[in-house]
This record gives C-alpha cells, sequence and structure tokens, in this order.
C-alpha cells in the first residue's frame, strides 16, 4: 500500500492499524533546534483520544506517545529537548483493542465503510475496525501536527470547531472560542453544546449516527504561503481535510455559499493599512486569493459523513456475493465529527508549515 506519505519540506508518513501493536508517524524535514517534549505533543493527543465522554467510542486508549528519534537534549542545549533536523518517528500503542467484537463482519462488507474498496483494490483487508482506514490512524496526525505548530512563526494560532451537528448549525452571534474547551463537543455555542447533549444522546440510543461541520481557522499566517497553479495553499488544504476519516466535502472562506453572491458582494475590498500592507474589509475568499496567503484568517469547513458503524441493521452482501443484513458491533462515535476537530487542526498546521519552509525555501524570511 502506496500513499502514506503528505506534505514536500515538512512530510509527514504514518503508520499503524487499529488493532495492530501501536501506531505512529515519521516526521521529516523538521528544522533544527525546534525545542519538543514528549509532553508538547501528549497535550495535542489527549484532545483527540477516545473514551473521554459518552458521545465518543467506549475504547479506551492512553494514546502515550513515544519520541523514538529526532530530538536531543545536553548541557549546550540546557537539557532542552531540541530537533536535530534528522527523521522524528513517534509511537503510540495500541492497548484496547477488542479485535472479537469484528468476528461477525470477517467475511462481511459494512455498508458505508471502505471494507468492499479495500478488498477489491488489494484482494485482502483487515476487518478488525477497519485495519488502516480506521479513523485511530488520525491520532499520528495529531502527533505530527504538534510539532508542525512548532515550526510556524510566532503569532500563527490554529483553533477549530464543531459548528453543526445534522441540521443544527451554531449561532455565530454567540461564539466563544473559549467555550470550545468547556463542553464535549468543541463547540463555541454553550446553548447548542447543552442541545446537543439531548440531541446525540437520542441519536445514540436509537442506535444510529449523525454528521457535523468543523470549521478550522488559522489567525497570524503571514501573506505570501502558497504557490500559483499546482502548488496553491487552498488546495493543499482541502486535499488534507479531504484527507481525514469521513469527511465527504471541503469549503474554503465562503466555499459554496459564494455561488449565492453578485461580484461586488463576494469581492474582498481593500483599504490601506499599517506598515504598507492593506485592511481587508471582508474574508469572503477565506485568507487565500490565487492560491496564496493574503495575511487574513484562513478559514476551511469540512462536512463528516454519518458513522457508518451503527446497531441499525443494513443490507449488504459477503466476499462471495450472498445477500446479508449487518450489525455493526464494537464501540463507535455516535458522531465521528466530534474528534475531528484537533485531527483537523493537525492537518492545517502540518499543511502550513509545509508552506512555509517552501515558501522560505523560495524567497527567504520575506512575508
Amino acid at each position: 500500500m502506496s500513499h502514506n506519505t503528505f506534505g514536500h519540506l515538512f512530510r509527514v508518513t504514518t503508520f499503524g492499524e487499529s488493532h495492530g501493536v501501536a501506531l505512529g508517524c515519521v516526521v521529516d524535514g523538521c528544522p533544527p533546534g525546534i525545542p519538543v517534549t514528549a509532553a508538547d505533543i501528549q497535550a495535542e493527543l489527549d484532545r483527540r483520544k477516545p473514551g473521554q465522554s459518552r458521545f465518543t467510542t467506549q475504547r479506551r486508549e492512553p494514546d502515550q506517545v513515544r519520541i523514538l528519534s529526532g530530538v536531543f537534549s545536553d548541557d549546550r542545549t540546557g537539557d532542552r529537548q531540541l530537533t536535530t533536523g534528522t527523521p522524528i518517528a513517534l509511537e503510540i500503542e495500541n492497548t484496547d483493542q477488542r479485535s472479537k467484537d469484528y468476528s461477525e463482519i470477517r467475511d462481511s462488507y459494512r455498508p458505508g465503510h471502505a471494507d468492499y474498496a479495500y478488498d477489491a483494490k488489494y484482494g485482502i483487508r483487515d476487518y478488525r475496525g477497519g485495519g488502516r482506514s480506521s479513523a485511530r490512524e488520525t491520532a499520528a496526525r495529531v502527533a505530527a501536527g504538534a510539532i508542525a505548530r512548532r515550526v510556524l512563526p510566532e503569532g500563527v494560532t490554529i483553533r477549530a470547531a464543531l459548528v453543526q451537528m445534522g441540521p443544527h448549525a451554531v449561532d455565530r452571534s454567540r461564539w466563544d472560542w473559549d467555550e470550545v474547551a468547556n463542553n464535549p463537543f468543541f463547540c463555541p455555542d454553550a446553548t447548542m453544546a447543552a442541545f446537543y447533549e439531548t440531541y446525540l444522546d437520542g441519536i445514540r440510543k436509537d442506535g444510529s449516527s449523525i454528521g457535523a461541520v468543523i470549521e478550522v481557522v488559522a489567525d497570524g499566517v503571514p501573506p505570501g504561503l502558497g504557490a500559483p497553479i499546482y502548488g496553491k495553499l487552498d488546495a493543499d488544504l482541502a486535499a488534507a481535510m479531504m484527507s481525514i476519516n469521513a469527511v465527504k466535502g471541503v469549503e474554503i472562506g465562503d466555499g459554496f455559499a459564494s455561488a449565492a453572491l453578485r461580484g461586488e458582494d463576494n469581492a474582498d475590498e481593500m483599504r490601506s493599512g499599517n506598515a504598507g500592507a492593506p485592511t481587508f474589509l471582508a474574508n469572503h475568499a477565506g485568507g487565500v486569493l490565487g492560491g496564496i496567503s493574503t495575511g487574513q484568517p484562513i478559514v476551511c469547513r469540512f462536512a463528516v459523513k454519518p458513522t457508518s458503524s451503527i446497531l441499525t441493521p443494513r443490507m449488504s452482501v459477503t466476499r462471495d456475493n450472498r445477500d446479508v443484513n449487518l450489525v455493526t458491533r464494537g464501540r463507535h462515535d455516535p458522531c465521528v465529527g466530534i474528534r475531528a476537530v484537533p485531527v483537523a487542526e493537525a492537518m492545517m498546521a502540518c499543511v502550513l508549515a509545509d508552506h512555509y519552509l517552501r515558501h522560505r525555501g523560495q524567497v527567504g524570511e520575506r512575508g
């Protein structure tokens, strides 16, 4: 299986399966001299790990990260762990696999999952939790994203939030970034977070699941990141977000809503600003024009489909093409979009770190 690596100068390769011994990643291209500790990475992993509330899978994984290579400390660094410029290998052990939960679907394809697609392509699939296609793989991305954040220039802030569950969207007049850390949904609207508790309890008790929309915003990004035509920042962001499990749609800025606007409404007008840089009067473009960052907040949203593993019987077929009705047992998220929030931040960080290094390599320290 190829294509387990993304990025150009800041390159991330992930490995491992949902029910394997461990999973992890190798980060290549990280500049030397950057302070990184396991605690830095663990803080991000703790936001994504399962079993933190009744609204996520009850699989209990500590997601404890180990740094295997690429950092070093000695007297000259004041005992600080600094990156050496060599590949950084990170390992996260799997400790709470229950493979027997999947014995019933060993020879059957779960509707909405990658089971049939993997089997058709490779002639073999790991049926235990989906193997490599499981969202468990995203733990490695979050670990890599923790390193990527430290590559970015000082002042860059990356935050994400769940802004819609099912048909129920947040009220943007009540948006509060501080509220994201106060509820199990990463929701910026306290009123909607309270509603989601009752709403998702009902979905879960029905043996079903629901989708969500996640919004991720990067503030303080300097202008100039990205390149025209085939190196567009927004194209790489869209690809990165689309690579997250269960994501079925991505938009930058106003995205599809811009199709309903007139030209005079959609154009982000400018006026003279400080230090010779313009001030934008709107941000319909989501901080990217011509594939290059403008210095405005970079705004990206994506839609996450309902978790395909549900207790409601669904029609399917077996490997030998017999009709069956399937109930997917095991421990699953009733809304997989919840834990996609820290993953979105990590993918934004990785893409921005890659483009920052590419930009610096082409034009130096400008911007």
